[in-house]
């Protein structure tokens, strides 16, 4: 157990490891010649995102004991995260992911994280439950449940945050995390029952709830007692709805460098606005100028803009 501190603004549980993206544009990784080392991990990016907007900013999860993990709890620091939670695995190796950057929409990933990845070694021991309660956001991804302990310690977060306001679930779907889609689906049956706020695009959707066409996902989210569902469209915008509000927003057009960090970028833009109280058409507008921004980077993690780049490029758009 962690010693006493103040509430998190923000919690995000779950993925986190070292990107390592080419310095060359269109080259495949047999060709590329030099590389960049990057914090990344969706939650791990979702808790940056935050931290930029001066939220408190807290992330759980494991590395390796190796010379990885060690600069990752470093930069976790320096980017103004709070890495107590993230323990050191002693068995498992710190996770890396590389990337090819072919703009403007082929970005194509490979995940290095076998046997197994620290942060999926998370236990329901390793939770400070006190602070999973008190977050005012806690934020996870489908991800974390893709396999034991994790799962398991997922769920304990999610049992001790009842009748919290903001349990944001990521529905952040890789297919090469699981055995098959079947399965994500029954693990995100699981979990909404907890959640109050889902969050995936259209391909998401459809393995969480069966539906691609925007309005259909978010009406069955609902039905599963989310109250705010959000469903991003890519070049169409965003749309969310509660039970009574529907709210679409058309996407803020840019030279994209590199997409991936876009949807984390999103994540944390939505958390800054769900905690200003922002209505949802403020949050969504905000949320995709924030993401937009990071697509005009080559990297994720220290790409995330602050609220005022935020607002110069909403007030330039408007």
């Amino acid at each position: 157990m962690s010693e006493l501190r103040r509430p998190d603004d923000v919690l995000a549980m779950g993925r986190l490891g070292v990107d390592i993206y080419p310095l060359q544009d269109g080259v495949g990784l047999e060709d590329v010649t030099s590389f960049g080392k990057y914090l990344g991990g969706s939650a791990a990016n979702v808790a940056v995102a935050a931290a930029k907007y001066g939220r408190t900013s807290a992330l759980v999860s494991r590395v390796g004991d190796d010379p990885f993990g060690r600069y990752l709890l470093r930069e976790l620091a320096r980017l103004g995260v709070d890495n107590r939670e993230v323990r050191v695995d002693p068995q498992y190796p710190t996770p890396v992911t590389f990337c090819e950057i072919f703009p403007p929409d082929d970005f194509p990933l490979y995940f290095y994280r076998k046997p197994k990845a620290p942060d999926l070694q998370i236990t329901a021991e390793d939770l400070d439950l006190d602070a999973v309660r008190q977050a005012r956001i806690l934020w996870f991804t489908l991800t974390g449940l893709s396999e034991e302990p994790s799962r398991a310690a997922h769920l304990t977060a999610l049992e001790a945050r009842a009748g919290a306001t903001h349990t944001v679930f990521d529905l952040d779907y890789r297919p090469m995390f699981w055995d098959n889609p079947a399965t994500a689906t029954e693990q995100v049956a699981a979990a909404l029952a907890h959640a109050t706020i889902a969050v995936g695009n259209k391909e998401e959707c459809e393995v969480a709830v069966g539906e691609t066409v925007p309005d259909r996902a978010a009406d069955a989210l609902l039905e599963r007692g989310i109250e705010l569902a959000i469903v991003k469209q890519g070049p169409k915008g965003v749309l969310a709805k509660t039970r009574d509000e529907r709210v679409e927003v058309p996407p803020h057009f840019v030279d994209v460098v590199n997409g991936l960090g876009s949807g984390d970028a999103f994540g944390g833009a939505l958390c800054h606005g769900l905690l200003e109280g922002w209505g949802l058409e403020r949050m969504l507008q905000f949320a995709n100028v924030a993401g937009a921004i990071v697509a005009t980077r080559r990297e994720c993690s220290t790409a995330m803009p602050d609220a005022a780049e935020v607002d110069a490029l909403l007030t330039k758009g408007a």
